[in-house]
């Protein structure tokens, strides 16, 4: 029997584009039926209030994508968590795929896709094409490439680490440690251009790089997330 999914969706000031990334999820093969989990961290929870599909479960978080997601998890009925940026959009057939994957693979734990950024400029295929090789090199992908992972793995983990920034490199670090296996799947998410267009590619990707070296060096991630503000 394939396993189910729960796709589960942190957001803060998203309204102006959850719904339609539960569109996009419900019109792909096994979407329709998709277990769809939206996480706000917002006090006056403003992008829940603007979600137009009914079966959309929707729950009020502290705010924080660690909390937020975990509590999507707590919630969550599916046998693989694949945890989704709101502006980040699956490939055609990305339910499936993983569904598939990880029925074949009984000795994986979880996995996530490569990037795509949705932008023509060169300069974005460079930095997808950099954050892929890391992430194959490493074995630690970020969370905007939809990391999905089995439910009971991840409880039995920890789930996410509720820290300011870096949760979904906590986390795959932490599945690396215990010597546990994931997959990297060829076919792409593609995430939105905003935060590079908002404050300019070379101080972003620069301040990614010094970010995650300050990170690996020790430095704790309340104190870089001041630098990420």
């Amino acid at each position: 029997m394939n396993p189910s999914v729960s796709v589960i969706i942190p957001v803060y000031n998203e309204a102006g584009v959850i719904n339609g990334t539960v569109r996009h999820i419900r019109s792909m093969p096994q979407g329709r039926d998709a277990e769809i989990i939206v996480a706000d961290g917002h006090p006056e929870e403003t992008s829940l209030a603007v979600i137009d599909d009914p079966a959309v479960i929707r729950i009020a978080s502290v705010k924080g994508r660690g909390c937020q997601m975990n509590a999507g998890a707590r919630k969550a009925s599916g046998a693989i968590l694949l945890f989704l940026h709101a502006d980040t959009r699956l490939p055609l057939g990305g339910l499936n795929r993983v569904i598939s994957v990880m029925a074949r693979d009984s000795g994986c734990v979880g996995g996530a896709f490569c990037l795509r950024i949705d932008n023509r400029r060169g300069i974005f295929r460079l930095i997808e094409a950099a954050t892929n090789r890391r992430a194959r090199l490493t074995r630690v992908p970020y969370g905007d490439q939809a990391i999905f992972v089995r439910r009971d793995y991840f409880h039995e983990a920890g789930g996410y680490r509720e820290i300011p920034l870096l949760e979904d490199v906590d986390f795959m670090r932490c599945v690396r440690r215990r010597g546990d296996r994931i997959v990297l799947l060829p076919e792409a998410v593609e995430t939105s251009s905003r935060r590079w267009d908002r404050d300019g590619i070379l101080f972003t990707t620069l301040r990614n790089r010094v970010i995650m070296i300050l990170y690996y060096l020790g430095v704790s991630p309340g104190r870089l997330a001041r630098l990420y503000m």
